[in-house]
């Protein structure tokens, strides 16, 4: 689940050290809980990138305290399967596949999986199967990109 509050709280931080918080999730209970924190770079993310913002992030939560119990703290690229969250993601991939849950049954399902064929004024288009289907974002608790593996794979080799 995408904590937006942990975000913001982390948000200016991360921001100064030049990259941008793709995704916070916070998951687990007692000693297994995990703070996940995704970020991108205009040139990607390095492990120094990652490490840098790791004691970026790791100071703000030592002032801030905003999580009652011991966590371990995670800082990670996005991936080929990044996090959408905002909607300035999901206008970055409209034409490709993505994954979504959502908080409340949309037809009797909470899954979908589609092609994006729009984003307009916080509302998420897909087609599935041919079927056009609107999710508010604010409605959203998971979405993912699907990887395209054979275009990615060719964009390497290339």
């Amino acid at each position: 689940m995408i904590d937006r509050d942990l975000c913001n709280l982390l948000e200016p931080g991360v921001r100064a050290l030049g990259f941008e918080i793709i995704a916070v999730e916070l998951t687990g209970q007692g000693p297994s809980t995990v703070l996940r924190v995704y970020i991108d770079g205009p040139d990607g993310v390095t492990v120094d990138d990652c490490a840098k913002v790791s004691n970026q992030v790791s100071a703000i939560l030592d002032v801030e305290d905003p999580i009652p119990n011991r966590f371990t703290l995670e800082v990670s690229s996005p991936g080929l399967d990044r996090p959408l969250c905002k909607a300035s993601h999901f206008e970055a991939v409209v034409g490709q596949r993505i994954k979504l849950q959502t908080v409340v049954d949309i037809l009797g399902r909470r899954r979908f999986s589609g092609t994006l064929t729009a984003v307009n004024d916080q509302v998420v288009t897909l087609d599935i199967d041919g079927q056009t289907h609107e999710v508010q974002i604010d409605n959203i608790s998971k979405a993912r990109l699907v990887p395209d593996y054979g275009t990615s794979i060719n964009q390497l080799t290339s």
